[in-house]
């Protein structure tokens, strides 16, 4: 009994490390945002923003996934969920803190709650944001 007691929770604590092995981490959202910013200066906005569409492209990894938005808060590319594209999401609190910190500062990070595409469930996200002419991409991690 005490072998089987013993092999149930070793069992349960990798599954747990598994699944955590499968969340993107700060670091890697931010090489994903970096490496988007240099697939925009290379080939273009309109190809890159393609690319960032492609569920199934080099920008969609895991839980990552690159979003642009303009500064008028109009979706240019969301990885995550490629049907939010155009939409209109100026009156979002935390994208308009995006917009604010993409302007002045031109990176960094931003707290808040969304829709992870894996669980499908509400979560705490933090995303890495860099700016663009008049726009930013960004990545976030769930937490």
């Amino acid at each position: 009994m005490k072998k089987i007691l013993v092999t149930f929770v070793l069992c349960f604590f990798l599954a747990g490390l598994a699944g955590a092995a499968d969340n993107g981490t700060p670091a890697e959202a931010e090489q994903l945002v970096k490496k988007g910013v240099a697939l925009v200066k290379a080939n273009g906005k309109e190809k890159a923003m393609a690319e960032f569409n492609n569920r199934k492209g080099a920008f969609n990894d895991r839980d990552l996934y690159i979003f642009a938005v303009d500064f008028n808060g109009k979706v240019l590319a969301q990885g995550g969920n490629p049907k939010l594209v155009g939409k209109d999401f100026s009156k979002i609190p935390f994208i308009r803190d995006m917009i604010a910190l993409a302007k002045s500062k031109g990176s960094g990070w931003v707290d808040y709650k969304w829709t992870n595409p894996v669980t499908k469930k509400l979560e705490s996200k933090t995303s890495y944001v860099q700016r663009i002419d008049d726009y930013f991409l960004g990545c976030g991690v769930y937490k």
